[in-house]
């Protein structure tokens, strides 16, 4: 007789287990099928590690400009072991913390790979051994994984992706990164501030292509001080690989082609669904492009299966995936009042040096949609916080409807801007119009009152600029 449960999540990243935390917490009977690592790729390898690995390339970086704080100090250096040993550290702290809520929670944790076997059923098999369980709700939380080209496929010592960028032998005298989204960038980020000759080929116009424009133009900027190459409007045509180097083939828009020849190659040119092997098509679960189709519910259209997170496409965000995580549950729950997922209000953050973050509209989508609009921007130099941090490289800009007052989007470069954009968040979850942020009392000193100085300067009104 196969195990009965109100729901099974399958995969135990960071959508699977809040939503089987939540599904917990509203009285059903939940398990969750994981076939490696509680945690999944962003606990494991992705958000979590990669931020303590950036945390270490930030304290390097600081290291250089002692002198401007009033310390000296000589021959220090950096040991690459200690620095992956931590990242992995952290990492592992994490995936232990997931286990003790599945215990505090009551919720089953089945190893294993999953099948969907028919309505309700599931087959989850283990080292040759295969077990039957059943639910009234399935929930598909398989995320995704890198996405590679024919010709360029990694392997795992000259061609990484973000696994093997993340633990690294030995440090790369000289590296291409291919892609230019937030995962190429904070790799390049890393490996160049750490003082390896880094080049970002992106084969769309800008780096960073999905933030506002300007947000992009600094950042390209900033990048291009740090003695970083950026090759927009390129791709890669070609790697050729060597005995401990790679050759790459970049050519041009304008069809300039040229040879680079570097001690690693980082790939980061999107991701792919985790779809195969799941059962979907028996089961009549529809797939675009690797991505589950759902509604905005989670429903997939099969009676009884749901599916969140990066299996289910564009943004792909553990915290957007842990939103679905909590719709879903309360949805099978049968919670009144719960609201469908609204991605305007998702924000982006970018851990690179400098860090950028976004919600909402940018400059260009807002004026394409028609919209008439007031822009307010702040630049960190206008800040005493921030000069006083010895950071004061940045802006932060702010876009709102002319006509409403409604905040359409906000976006940020410089220092600490990942725990600042979490205001403008809340301001749109709220529907907070210009006037109810412009009267809104900011603390002095700090970063966040540069928040305020942007809704003002929308109406010209900034006080330190």
């Amino acid at each position: 007789m196969a195990d009965v449960f109100d729901v099974i999540v399958v995969g135990g990243g960071p959508g699977g287990y809040v939503c089987a935390i939540r599904a917990a917490q509203l009285g059903l009977k939940t398990a969750l099928v994981e076939r490696d690592r509680l945690g999944g790729i962003c606990l494991n390898w992705g958000c979590i590690p990669t931020k303590a690995l950036l945390r270490s390339s930030e304290i390097w970086h600081l290291m250089h400009r002692l002198g401007e704080f009033g310390f000296s100090a000589d021959n220090f250096k950096f040991d690459l072991g200690k620095i992956v040993e931590r990242s992995r550290n952290v990492s592992q702290q994490l995936s232990n913390g997931v286990a003790f809520l599945m215990k505090k929670h009551k919720i089953a944790v089945i190893a294993g790979e999953a099948k969907l076997t028919g309505k309700g059923k599931l087959a989850v098999t283990k080292d040759g051994k295969t077990d039957e369980f059943a639910a009234k709700n399935i929930v598909l939380a398989t995320g995704a994984r890198a996405r590679t080209f024919p010709g360029m496929e990694p392997d795992g010592k000259l061609v990484w992706t973000y696994r093997e960028a993340m633990v690294p032998p030995a440090f790369p005298k000289s590296l291409l990164v291919v892609g230019s989204g937030a995962i190429g960038i904070e790799f390049a980020s890393f490996f160049r501030t750490l003082g390896a000759e880094v080049t970002v080929v992106e084969v769309l116009d800008r780096v960073l292509p999905v933030e506002d424009e300007e947000i992009s133009t600094l950042a390209a900027k900033a990048f291009a001080k740090q003695g970083m190459k950026i090759r927009t409007s390129t791709t890669v045509e070609k790697l050729e690989k060597g005995a401990d180097s790679v050759t790459a083939t970049l050519k041009a828009k304008d069809g300039k082609s040229e040879t680079l020849t570097v001690d690693r190659v980082i790939l980061a040119v999107g991701i792919v669904g985790n779809f195969e092997n799941i059962g979907l098509e028996a089961a009549g679960v529809k797939v675009d492009r690797t991505h589950v189709t759902v509604n905005e519910w989670g429903e997939t259209g099969a009676s009884g299966i749901w599916a969140i997170g990066d299996l289910v496409g564009a943004p792909w965000l553990a915290h957007k995936a842990m939103h679905e995580g909590v719709i879903v549950a309360e949805r099978i729950a049968g919670v009144k009042g719960v609201h469908p997922l609204d991605v305007s209000k998702v924000p982006g953050c970018t851990y690179c040096w400098p860090q950028i973050a976004s919600v909402g509209m940018t400059e260009a989508k807002a004026k394409a949609d028609g919209r008439k609009i007031k822009v307010g921007r702040f630049p960190f130099i206008g800040n005493g916080k921030a000069i006083a941090l010895g950071d004061a490289d940045g802006l932060v800009k702010t876009v709102f409807d002319a006509d409403t007052g409604e905040l359409l989007g906000a976006h940020m470069i410089g220092a600490e801007v990942t725990e600042l954009i979490h205001g403008y968040t809340i301001a749109r979850s709220l529907e907070a119009t210009e006037a109810e942020l412009g009267s809104t009392i900011f603390p002095h000193p700090t970063l966040s009152e540069m928040l305020h100085e942007a809704v003002l300067d929308a109406d010209k009104k900034a006080l330190h600029i």
